[in-house]
């Protein structure tokens, strides 16, 4: 099967046309109107190689519902500890840099190129793009960001420079969507981590027919509220 290059019109192809590895199309650019048509299509882009992006669906889906989390007994005591405060939307910049700077085993480098950096930092401004962030004696040490757009949020990515942070990131972010009515997480692709915070496989079409009745909620754009009490959740 053909791989479809993009147009410059932010448009892309039906996802049920992808390769099997859930590669939709190659190409265009990082612009808001881009990003956005594809998140609201089923579609996002993870790495890109000689400039050009590639736009991938893959199928299954890997989601958590936020019902579904699941918090290990460490984690709780971590969360009420008070060893970290969480905050929402106060430096995306650095958070999406830490993750950029974060080491893949298994991979060479980063997917999130200067250009990702760039386009997620004016998604941020626009109200689209958040970060979670973890702070201990006032250093961030952890945190995560991604899209929220109708009743969804859609994972880009997270990293941790002390044990936990990002798990202590991952859960505000669950209660931040528990709170205010999210349907659910779009984590992607499955990795052993997330099937242990809760986060399960669904087909494509169950992915795609989710997200169309998530979009017909109202986006909770701008800025996030910066601190979550979460010490006493769950």
């Amino acid at each position: 099967m053909a791989v479809y290059l993009l147009p410059y019109e932010p448009v892309f192809p039906p996802v049920d046309e992808a390769e099997a590895d859930g590669l939709v199309a190659i190409g265009g650019d990082l612009s808001e109107e881009r990003l956005i048509q594809a998140y609201a299509h089923g579609i996002f882009p993870w790495f890109s190689e000689d400039k050009d992006v590639y736009w991938y669906s893959p199928d299954p889906r890997m989601v958590l519902f936020p019902d579904r989390f699941i918090i290990a007994d460490s984690l709780r005591r971590t969360i009420r500890s008070d060893k970290f405060t969480v905050r929402f939307d106060t430096v995306f910049d650095q958070v999406i840099k830490g993750c950029a700077a974060a080491p893949r085993p298994g991979q060479e480098g980063t997917w999130i190129s200067e250009d990702f950096i760039v386009a997620y930092i004016a998604l941020h401004a626009q109200g689209f793009a958040h970060s979670v962030e973890v702070f201990y004696k006032d250093e961030l040490v952890g945190g995560l960001y991604g899209v929220s757009l109708g009743a969804a949020f859609f994972g880009e990515s997270m990293f941790f420079l002390m044990n936990n942070t990002s798990k202590v990131a991952f859960h505000a972010l669950v209660e931040h969507c528990r709170q205010n009515g999210f349907r659910f997480i779009d984590c992607q692709v499955e990795t052993s981590h997330l099937l242990g915070l809760g986060a399960s496989l669904i087909a494509r079409k169950d992915y795609l027919t989710l997200l169309q009745e998530s979009l017909q909620m109202p986006t909770f754009k701008g800025l996030w509220f910066n601190y979550l009490d979460t010490r006493h959740t769950h």
